[in-house]
């Protein structure tokens, strides 16, 4: 392992930062620099549309036939996705129709953009830092559930708990998954990053999604580098986007060091920077 990099300056200050971006990989870099640091990006993950979407074409049938009351939009990517899924069988004016005589519950601002792309507005908008429990704490105080049939796009993968709170709710819901996470086709930048981490040449870790941290670990562990992995973090600042990543980390049982007062990539990004040097300070005194 080598020596830390020194901890001067403000803002990273030179500091070794790894992020993890796929989709906005290029703009993660660029801010990295903007912000002072050496940037090592290294794609994660890829988001795979479901062949088979027999699910999005059950729910097409529920939402036309008015047997849904409330349908839950997730994320940006999820909702365009079932949207192009139902234009399959169904004009685009026949499914603005049909989605606009539902309640739509949106969790943050991605499917607020992806909605108005086809000219609808959300009925509700979980408010920050919008995880499922605010979800669910904002239906309770704006639309509660209990006898409603509910849709819930998912993202990638199954919300458990966000289900068992709207059944616990007295909801009947409804899953619909359209895509899946994968690891991405080309997983030496990956590889790359889990050596550089071990090896002692990073700094700053930047995740911005759960997924992420869990095909990090997936990495370390094929390329048996997870024990060295986990002790180069006690020299590193680990910073999460928001309380969804941090419950990833923390289910790994992986530090969480810093999360921003808005879970937005910016906000990591810029108040991360600044508080990195005090925070590798106190966790190197500390070894």
């Amino acid at each position: 392992m080598t020596e830390p990099a020194p901890v001067t300056g403000t803002d990273f200050g030179g500091l070794r930062v790894v992020a993890f971006e796929s989709r906005r990989a290029e703009e993660m870099r660029r801010l990295i620099v903007r912000f002072g640091g050496k940037p090592l990006v290294a794609p994660s993950m890829r988001e795979v549309p479901l062949e088979d979407q027999h699910e999005a074409l059950a729910f097409a049938t529920r939402l036309f036939a008015g047997s849904l009351d409330v349908v839950i939009l997730l994320t940006g990517v999820g909702t365009r996705t079932l949207i192009a899924a139902l234009a399959t069988r169904y004009s685009t004016e026949q499914i603005i129709q049909a989605l606009g005589r539902v309640t739509r519950v949106v969790r943050g601002p991605k499917p607020i953009i992806a909605l108005g792309e086809v000219g609808l507005k959300p009925t509700i908008a979980v408010a920050e830092p919008n995880t499922w429990r605010d979800l669910l704490a904002t239906l309770d105080t704006q639309l509660p559930v209990q006898g409603k049939r509910v849709a819930v796009q998912e993202y990638g993968a199954t919300n458990k708990e966000l289900l068992d709170g709207l059944r616990a709710r007295g909801a009947e819901v409804l899953r619909v998954p359209v895509y899946r996470w994968a690891l991405p086709e080309d997983l030496g930048p990956l590889r790359q990053a889990v050596s550089a981490i071990s090896d002692g040449q990073a700094d700053v870790l930047l995740f911005t999604s759960a997924t992420q941290v869990d095909h990090l670990m997936q990495i370390a562990v094929q390329m048996g580098r997870e024990p060295s992995l986990r002790e180069a973090l006690r020299q590193c600042v680990v910073a999460s986007v928001g309380p969804i990543c941090s419950e990833a980390l923390t289910r790994h049982r992986l530090p969480v060091d810093f999360e921003p007062s808005h879970p937005k990539m910016g906000s990591l990004l810029g108040e991360g920077s600044r508080a990195s040097a005090e925070l590798l300070r106190h966790k190197r005194a500390t070894l």
